[in-house]
């Protein structure tokens, strides 16, 4: 089976992507082993191996990120409730530039296989209904703190850029998430943030960790930016081939951004955001080749100095205590120069960061399995990706009294607090380091 889902071409990148996919194959004619009739029992079918092939994987954005990747299946649904059901086909390959796996259907029915487990618009809904809900519920866990949810605009096919808001605190945090829409993974951490800040599920009160950050903080969380590119089942694209993390600034002649006509999901937050402020940004991604959880800062921009990369090395530190997914020594190598990270005023970090004068981050989580907690049966699964959302929530309440904090407040942190120059280079069998690969380009901006 060939790729035939691209993203629409990308004007700015000059490249249709095409990496994510999920489908569902029905098998049946299987039969049990209820028959006591011995020609029957002959006859039966049990199970059925089934050989899937990827011909063109080699066509596709990362082609490097194959080696280490094991797809994910299921044989329950694409509900919540079935989240736990997700496995990864141990048998998955990359050779001669196809991707194959080996399954072993022993029941008819339905399997899904996703190159990461599908967030559905349907689910998206769902989990703005359930926010919705434990807003307006009179007495809910999350009242004194003015919860509210708006739209801040329309995506270009008449979908809402949904943001909630709440918080009594005077620092202002902005968290969004899937502005590359094939990241599935950030809208589960979105779901699992979620859940705690509002208290979903929760009978009585909110717990003491996520009363201190609403007390501290006004949130404000768009839990997808590119809900068009989900519906499309694009990996990083809008509608019109807009990559929204390049689409927060003008820096090319002749390509104007953010603009209505091709990123209104980046034009309404930002404008949002200039209403509001910023001292806090957290930018929710995954990553296809790295198998870690990491994070990419404003590093070499106009911003970076002493405060803003002690503040980078104390929250991740903060988040490592509360997730020990979480480490810093793995991600993308920083821009070598100040003069490369101006090239790349577009990507949200790097503006919201040097905008608002304020700590911003992009966390990146892998579609492969984590290998600071190897589990080779689920990999990074969804259930860790809500889990890792829910834990923001301590490392809000750890960092907050330094984001606007004056002197060098630094001195008094601790050394495992410090900041630690990433490196992409890890040993894995197969690969091969990208050089000046930042903010996960496809290839250099200067590449032919």
């Amino acid at each position: 089976m060939p790729y035939n889902n691209t993203d629409v071409y990308t004007e700015l990148e000059k490249i249709a992507h095409m990496q994510y996919f999920s489908f569902r194959a029905f098998v049946s004619g299987l039969h049990s082993n209820s028959s006591n009739n011995d020609e029957d029992e002959q006859d039966s079918i049990k199970l059925l191996t089934v050989e899937y092939v990827v011909e063109n994987a080699h066509s596709v954005s990362y082609p490097q990120a194959w080696p280490g990747t094991t797809i994910c299946y299921s044989n329950g649904s694409l509900e919540p409730c079935d989240d736990d059901l997700w496995r990864r086909n141990l048998t998955t390959k990359y050779v001669d530039g196809k991707l194959t796996w080996t399954q072993v259907h022993t029941a008819n029915g339905s399997t899904f296989f996703s190159y990461w487990p599908p967030y559905t618009y349907n689910r998206h809904l769902k989990l703005i209904a359930d926010c919705s809900e434990q807003i307006s519920t009179r007495g809910s866990p999350c009242s004194e703190y003015n919860p509210t949810i708006e739209s801040l605009g329309q995506t270009l096919e008449g979908r809402e850029i949904e943001c909630i808001s709440i918080g009594n605190g005077k620092l202002v945090a902005w968290i969004q998430h899937r502005q590359h829409p094939g990241e599935t993974m950030a809208e589960f951490f979105a779901e699992g943030f979620l859940q705690r800040l509002l208290g979903i599920g929760v009978d009585d009160e909110l717990d003491q960790a996520t009363k201190r950050v609403l007390d501290q903080y006004r949130l404000y969380i768009v839990p997808c930016m590119c809900p068009d590119g989900a519906v499309r089942g694009h990996l990083r694209t809008n509608s019109v081939g807009a990559n929204l993390n390049r689409e927060w600034a003008t820096v090319h002649e002749g390509y104007e951004a953010p603009t209505l006509a091709r990123s209104p999901e980046a034009f309404a937050v930002l404008a949002k955001m200039d209403k509001t402020g910023c001292d806090f940004f957290l930018d929710v991604h995954g990553d296809e080749e790295l198998p870690y959880v990491f994070f990419s800062g404003a590093e070499k921009t106009p911003v970076w100095g002493d405060r803003i990369k002690h503040l980078h090395g104390y929250f991740i530190a903060s988040y490592q205590r509360a997730n020990s997914d979480v480490q810093k020594n793995i991600g993308y190598p920083p821009p070598e120069s100040e003069e490369d990270a101006l090239k790349y005023m577009n990507v949200a970090t790097n503006q919201v960061s040097c905008r608002f004068n304020c700590l911003g981050l992009t966390l990146e989580m892998p579609y492969k399995d984590c290998e600071t907690n190897p589990d080779p049966e689920r990999g990074f699964s969804c259930i860790r990706s809500k889990k890792l959302g829910s834990n923001l929530v301590e490392a809000l309440d750890d960092v907050n009294s330094y984001l606007r904090a004056e002197g060098e407040f630094w001195e008094d942190f601790s050394p495992e607090d410090e900041y630690v120059v990433p490196t992409d280079n890890f040993k894995e069998d197969g690969f091969v380091m990208l050089k000046k690969r930042f903010y996960s380009d496809v290839r250099p901006l200067d590449s032919s």
